[in-house]
Formats: structure tokens, C-alpha cells, sequence
């Protein structure tokens, strides 16, 4: 079992930064693949980027390459999702997810932390 917890939400005006932090529990953190997705009001969830045990990492969204950047800290079981020049568009609930490396499903989620960017 991985526990998942986020935090470095809030609200942010347009061009600002954020850092989000998940703190993993359990068994063997560096083992898993980490991403982030995100959630806007009245659409589904986008997957945002990920990253492998070794600190590969990958992203899905034009709208965020070159804005955000995703880390991790094995030694403190942490990942993060640096956001900067964030724009209004950005506003959503962000997840922190687990999966297993070579398995697609992502098998553990947290409960989400809001970021709201004003114009």
C-alpha cells in the first residue's frame, strides 16, 4: 500500500508560482512511477507529467512544457511539481498518483490539493 498526500495549493495570481509536494508512505517509494494530474471544474482529469524512480521524467501537456517541472526525493519520499508562470487556465484540483513501473493503471491517487490562479 503507497499513502499519497499533497499539499503547496492555493490561490496565486497570473505569471506567480507554486510548488507542490506529495509526501508518499509505505513500501517502497522509489520503486513506483509518480505523476501528476490535474482536475478543472466540468472536465475530466488531465495527466500533467510523471516521473520514474531514476528522475526521467515526462510530460503530457503542451500547455505546461516549459512552465512546469517535475522532481523527486527518494531519500524523502517526495515528489514535486514546480509551476511557474501560471495562467487562470491552470486553475484545477492537482493529484499526486502512483503506479507500478510497467503497468499503465495508476493504482494510488491522493485526495488532491486546489490551485487557483486569478487573472
Amino acid at each position: 500500500q503507497v499513502q499519497l498526500v499533497e499539499s503547496g495549493g492555493g490561490l496565486v495570481q497570473a505569471g506567480g508560482s507554486l510548488r507542490l509536494s506529495c509526501l508518499a508512505s509505505g513500501r517502497a517509494f522509489s520503486n513506483y512511477v509518480m505523476g501528476w494530474f490535474r482536475q478543472a471544474p466540468g472536465k475530466e482529469r488531465e495527466f500533467v507529467g510523471s516521473i520514474t524512480w531514476s528522475g526521467g521524467s515526462s510530460y503530457s501537456a503542451d500547455s505546461v512544457k516549459g512552465r512546469f517541472t517535475i522532481s523527486r526525493d527518494n531519500a524523502k519520499n517526495t515528489v514535486y511539481l514546480q509551476m511557474n508562470s501560471l495562467k487562470p487556465e491552470d486553475t484545477a484540483v492537482y493529484y499526486c498518483a502512483a503506479r507500478s513501473s510497467g503497468v499503465t493503471l495508476w493504482r494510488y491517487w491522493g485526495q488532491g490539493t486546489q490551485v487557483t490562479v486569478s487573472s
